[in-house]
């Protein structure tokens, strides 16, 4: 064991030299995680054990030996200079069936413009007009309210008795952290206002969106899933995500529940309860971004903002059965969000639909002259929804190994949503390997671990520690023995792995997995009061996440199929920089091929009806 803590560690061959050909003989590590599933008193003692002075660094040593950090960081020879944030071509990329607008526009302006971009569709009732289960839309929202059907005020009372309903259920969905009452019914007021003078400001005028408690929106304070971090950090004004969805008109209803800090994939808070899964109240619904994909999925609204850091956007957004989207890192403003990890973490879009998706990001998108690190290409490209053929002969990358590591029922439900792909537009397949996969997920544990205690170690330490969760309490002291060695070498790992990416991207248009290797599972009993250790599902959550985080990528999940239990299954598209529309048109193709298959969650609402 001392020789594993102690020993050498890996030689890491010159990147260029890496066979990335599907012929290539480069190791597909399947990782057992060393960590066991732990909550309670016994997580407890764990962690308090690790505290100890002696004992503490030497059960740190065999940690770090076990989970290959040793081997792989600690201890490791990399040529490659390191990437400290994601750093991409200056060229722009030429999105076919793409409307190019300005990222300097007003918001308002942006999205009076993406309305040319949408297919045609029908107001009609969920699971009801329809054959098949239906969301309300943003634009059956608009429609409705133009129309005189309905107000924003009707709506915002519908949805304040949901809420209500919602949390009085047994298990309660704990949706919520926050929500104001009054300030929401002030916004629908308003909003019902601008519509009998025919003056809304946008199609999201009156829409009700959720935000997580990781997004500064007044008048909440921002928990980030804490109960000590408002103490410390005060809100004073709105993030600028937020700032742009209130000048379209959108109502503002609440700041949504979250894995406390966004250390884990599961959702689990003991201090606001544990967020639900709509399609069954007994399972996760996914972390961090948990609340907001549940509030999508129960109906609550058609779309929310999320923040995904290590896959929090797109996890839970899987697992709930819904929309899950993560531009490229830079192409929204990370002002007013907490700074827990700040080169892998981004703003992201939880919707209903894809077209939904499309609107809110259209809002929220294009950079800010300050507190920029990457220059940003000059223009957004819009996806042309009404043309779907527009993904004929997109080529897209499979690396079987790592896409074949789920369970069994997910990799056959992708491997049928590619079927469909390749049947109805000739998308083609293109079989790569992309080596280095699990370096890679560590390289970004110790970089969104150190990025994370470098914001909030210091004040967790002296406010925190006694207030939270094992899980964050263990987490945080793992991070802040990361090494200055062991972050450099993270940061070598990333030029790797963006360089690699990059090549594989001269092959073909977006990269293909599932989005998660784990549907939703239960919430067990003894998580209440701790939280929980399960690094092993953690790991199957995570597993084809990190590109999207760690190179800033953009990456949408789309859903295509549910387990032998009725859980949501997702698939994801991984692009290179700047390709949101390409993602955006893929998932819009992929979202019509599974539209009468999907089901209606268990926990909904109809704020329409």
């Amino acid at each position: 064991m001392l020789g594993k803590i102690w020993g050498r560690g890996r030689v890491y061959k010159p990147v260029e030299e890496m066979d990335l050909s599907d012929q290539s003989k480069e190791t597909y590590i399947r990782a057992d995680v060393a960590v066991p599933r732990a909550t309670g008193v016994f997580l407890r003692i764990f962690v308090w054990t690790l505290r100890l002075w002696i004992i503490g660094p030497f059960l740190m040593g065999i940690l770090k030996a076990q989970n290959l950090i040793s081997e792989l960081f600690s201890n490791a020879r990399i040529k490659e200079p390191p990437m400290y944030y994601p750093v991409y071509p200056k060229e722009e990329i030429d999105e076919p069936q793409a409307l190019r607008i300005d990222s300097g526009l007003s918001p308002r302006e942006k999205v009076s413009q993406v309305l040319s971009c949408l297919s045609n569709s029908s107001l009609c009732q969920p699971g009801k007009d329809e054959p098949f289960f239906k969301r309300w839309t943003i634009r059956d929202f608009s429609r409705a309210y133009r129309s005189g059907e309905v107000t924003p005020t009707e709506v915002a009372e519908r949805f304040l008795s949901a809420v209500e309903r919602s949390s009085k259920q047994s298990p309660g969905m704990n949706i919520f952290i926050s929500y104001d009452c009054g300030d929401i019914r002030r916004q629908a007021a308003e909003s019902t206002l601008r519509y009998k003078k025919g003056e809304p400001f946008s199609i999201l005028d009156g829409v009700p969106i959720t935000v997580k408690d990781e997004i500064d929106c007044l008048p909440y304070p921002t928990t980030g899933g804490t109960k000590w971090l408002h103490m410390k950090r005060k809100v004073t004004d709105d993030a600028t995500c937020v700032k742009r969805l209130r000048e379209c008109g959108a109502v503002l209803v609440g700041k949504t529940n979250m894995h406390e800090l966004g250390v884990g994939t599961s959702g689990i808070n003991p201090h606001y309860g544990t967020a639900r899964n709509p399609y069954d109240a007994e399972k996760i619904a996914g972390g961090s971004s948990s609340g907001s994909a549940a509030a999508v999925s129960a109906g609550l609204c058609p779309a929310a903002l999320g923040v995904d850091g290590g896959g929090s956007v797109r996890m839970p957004a899987a697992v709930c059965g819904v929309v899950g989207f993560k531009p490229t890192y830079g192409r929204i403003p990370h002002l007013g969000v907490l700074p827990l990890n700040w080169t892998v973490g981004m703003v992201g879009v939880l919707a209903g639909t894809v077209e939904d998706a499309v609107i809110v990001y259209t809002a929220i998108a294009g950079h800010l002259a300050t507190n920029q690190l990457v220059s940003l290409p000059p223009c957004i490209n819009l996806p042309l929804l009404q043309n779907r053929e527009s993904i004929t002969n997109l080529k897209l990358a499979k690396y079987t190994k790592w896409f074949d590591h789920c369970d069994d029922i997910i990799r056959e439900a992708c491997y049928e949503a590619l079927n469909r792909l390749e049947s109805y537009y000739g998308c083609q397949m293109v079989e790569v390997t992309l080596p280095e996969l699990e370096e890679m997920r560590l390289a970004h544990y110790v970089t969104i671990g150190s990025e994370s205690d470098a914001s909030f170690g210091l004040d967790f330490e002296k406010l925190g520690v006694r207030r939270s969760s094992g899980d964050t309490e263990l987490a945080f002291h793992v991070y802040k023995n990361f090494t200055s060695r062991e972050f450099l070498n993270a940061q070598r790992l990333r030029f790797r792995q963006m360089y690699m990416h990059m090549e594989i991207f001269k092959r073909a248009n977006v990269i293909v997995t599932p989005t998660t290797g784990v549907t939703a599972y239960h919430v067990q009993p003894d998580t209440h009061k701790c939280g929980e250790l399960d690094y092993k599902n953690g790991a199957a959550m995570l597993r084809f996440q990190i590109a999207g985080n760690f190179l800033g990528l953009p990456a949408i999940t789309v859903p295509v199929g549910y387990d032998n239990f009725g859980m949501p299954i997702g698939l994801q598209f991984v692009g290179c920089p700047w390709s949101e529309s390409t993602l955006l048109h893929l998932a819009n193709a992929m979202e019509g091929l599974f539209q009468q298959e999907q089901r209606k969650p268990k926990v909904f609402y109809n704020l329409l009806d």
